[in-house]
């Protein structure tokens, strides 16, 4: 037989990986080479009237992936000359799966698991070792495993972190890299395109967790890659490690956070002015989401016009909720001016959700300060007055009431009979805090009365969906922030809208990237939130729903990309002008080819190996459409249909 070898008459040196025998043209002398980066390409050998045969082959070590052993490669639905190709072979089992195969197995071992948390960690697990995979059953499954993947569970994790740490998964920055942030970021070896960061400060509702917060990050960014299609390894999950408050973590012998107290604001002000400059150096256009800072407005008023940035628990938050709000106005019958809002929660979150409303009361006719006297904003001192005698935090004083006659209102029963709202919401984190009493309340002033307990996780939520339609006797419209069943009333299946962020984030992140966006407007944010209020389906509408089926979450990241992208148009902020001479169809056709798909991987690496061989043509053989590699020795390739391994994929 003959053998492949390094073009200069001797065989391959020993770092070439053995392939299996292969089919491929028998040359003249047999003898080809396959260039190095940076050179030239040989013109092949001209084509013999022979047909293939088998022969023995080794693979050069240039064309080999440049990092060894990535978490995709053991994918066990890979043919063997590709698990050769990647290092792989005889590092899992030998048999070669289809995705079927694949998902039963992973969902019978997730089955095996008692609790949401051991759920979680078997998860953790999966995206650590096979990538591919986890993407591919959290597609095909995401309405029950992404409330294992992230909130509610999430939360249980961040409190547990300490405790049930495994394996590193993204990047912590202490106080002490102060001054060399630049030179740690550098050891990430992949280009990123995206990250999270949060200082762990405030996480959902459950307070300072210090560097337990990476969670957030890690579960965040899964999502972007679940619903939007930014590829895994383009994205950071990063961790601030500046000290914490929380005295039973800093006395915990298991805590791997810096054991000191959190930093002033103002240190914290020169670390994250050092962290933005070191990203944006790093990677030049990263686009960086804060998440769960304690005060996330110094940090969005400071970075939102010079940098690629967006804050979700202001922004994001508020544009998923706003989606919902419109829809909800819409079935609700009551004319836009006429409606009226009680907020529960006066945060950062609270506020923002409410000037996101603003700004559509404002669309519609109002103006601003019609439209900011439409809310009515309780804190933990009670409705939000100019005159109750407290220092009010600045972000407060811009719903501030001053028409209430000297008033000073604590009771939110009190508050609904005293301004008779549309609308209730809560981003108190006060477990149960819309009780019978309120309920039935707001059913008593409204025809449609709506209602959104929008605290994370489950058990700060203000209401359950069960005891909002109970009381209500079926009236609501209903949006909470974490996921509750469907309920029946009246012998009609009523189903909870969950105004999730992730209706939303991906698709502001995906938009901001591919239009290359030097910063992330608020036009941009509230284009978000109206093209989700457009992304359901006829049958979704008219069952009264507020949000689109999450199972359709990658239709409704591609409608939300592509409105975020026409509005860093218009704010000419985008720097990808070939995408503004594209029509609305030909740009969702662009953002889809773009998105990262999981299940296209087995032929894309099948694609790699191509380019290291020659001409490759894929041919389905075998029940479950097993790869066969065939090569001529000719440059270029040839990808058959169907499938590979039984796994859906495209070029």
């Amino acid at each position: 037989m003959a053998t492949l070898t390094n073009g200069t008459g001797s065989h391959a040196p020993s770092s070439t990986r053995q392939l299996s025998t292969t089919y491929v043209q028998d040359f003249p002398q047999a003898r080809w080479k396959v260039p190095l980066v940076g050179e030239a390409r040989q013109a092949p050998p001209p084509q013999p009237p022979s047909g293939p045969r088998k022969i023995e082959g080794v693979f050069p070590s240039s064309t080999r992936p440049t990092n060894a052993c990535r978490s995709g490669d053991f994918d066990t639905s890979y043919p063997v000359e590709v698990r050769k190709y990647l290092g792989t072979y005889g590092m899992i089992p030998p048999a070669i799966d289809n995705y079927e195969a694949q998902s039963e197995r992973c969902l019978k071992l997730l089955s095996m698991k008692q609790t949401p948390l051991e759920k979680f960690q078997y998860l953790t697990h999966l995206r650590a070792t096979n990538v591919h995979l986890f993407y591919r059953l959290l597609a095909d499954n995401v309405k029950e495993l992404c409330p294992l993947i992230y909130t509610p569970t999430v939360g249980e994790a961040c409190l547990k972190w300490h405790e049930i740490w495994t394996q590193p998964e993204g990047m912590y920055l202490s106080w002490s890299d102060k001054g060399n942030l630049y030179n740690v970021l550098k050891n990430w070896p992949h280009n990123v395109e995206i990250t999270v960061v949060t200082d762990g400060s405030r996480i959902l509702g459950l307070g300072d967790l210090g560097v337990n917060g990476m969670g957030i990050p890690v579960g965040k960014l899964a999502l972007y890659t679940a619903c939007a299609g930014i590829r895994p390894d383009a994205t950071l999950p990063l961790t601030l490690d500046l000290g914490t408050n929380n005295k039973a973590l800093l006395e915990d012998p298991l805590y791997m956070g810096s054991r000191r107290p959190k930093v002033t604001a103002d240190e914290e002000r020169e670390f994250l002015d050092e962290l933005m400059e070191a990203l944006t150096r790093r990677w030049p256009g990263i686009v960086i989401q804060y998440e769960d800072f304690k005060n996330p407005f110094p940090s969005l008023e400071r970075y939102q016009h010079t940098y690629t940035m967006f804050n979700d628990d202001i922004q994001g938050t508020g544009a998923v909720v706003l989606a919902g709000f419109i829809n909800a106005v819409r079935h609700s019958g009551v004319p836009v001016q006429d409606h009226k809002a009680v907020f529960l929660g006066a945060g950062s979150a609270g506020v923002g959700v409410a000037k996101q409303i603003v700004e559509f009361f404002v669309k519609e006719g109002l103006s601003e300060d019609e439209a900011r006297r439409k809310f009515w904003l309780v804190d933990s001192n009670g409705l939000v007055t100019n005159d109750r005698g407290d220092k009010l935090a600045e972000h407060k004083i811009y719903f501030s009431r001053d028409d209430n006659g000297g008033k000073q209102i604590q009771s939110l029963s009190r508050l609904i009979e005293y301004v008779r709202p549309t609308i209730l919401m809560g981003l108190s984190t006060i477990g149960g805090a819309f009780n019978k009493d309120i309920l039935q309340r707001m059913a008593r002033i409204n025809e449609r009365p709506i209602i959104f307990p929008l605290s994370n996780p489950s058990s700060k939520s203000e209401c359950t969906f069960e005891d909002a339609v109970r009381h209500t006797k079926g009236k609501c419209l209903f949006a909470s922030g974490s996921p509750f069943p469907a309920e029946e009333w009246d012998g009609k299946v009523m189903t909870p809208g969950q105004g999730n962020n992730m209706y939303v984030f991906p698709g502001i992140g995906l938009g901001a990237i591919l239009s290359k966006s030097v910063n992330v407007t608020q036009s941009m944010i509230y284009a978000s939130a109206e093209a989700l209020s457009t992304a359901l389906t006829p049958a979704e509408r008219a069952a009264d729903w507020l949000y689109p089926d999450i199972r359709r979450i990658r239709d409704v990241s591609v409608t939300v990309t592509a409105g975020v992208i026409r509005a860093a148009q218009a704010a000419a902020v985008d720097r990808e002008p070939a995408l503004r001479a594209l029509s609305d169809q030909d740009l969702d056709a662009y953002v889809r080819r773009r998105m990262y798909d999981p299940f296209a991987e087995p032929r894309n690496r099948a694609d790699e190996l191509a380019a290291g061989l020659g001409r490759v043509a894929l041919n389905g053989a075998g029940p479950n459409g097993a790869a066969e590699i065939v090569g001529t020795g000719r440059g270029g390739l040839a990808l058959g249909g169907g499938e590979l391994n039984g796994v859906r994929g495209h070029l």
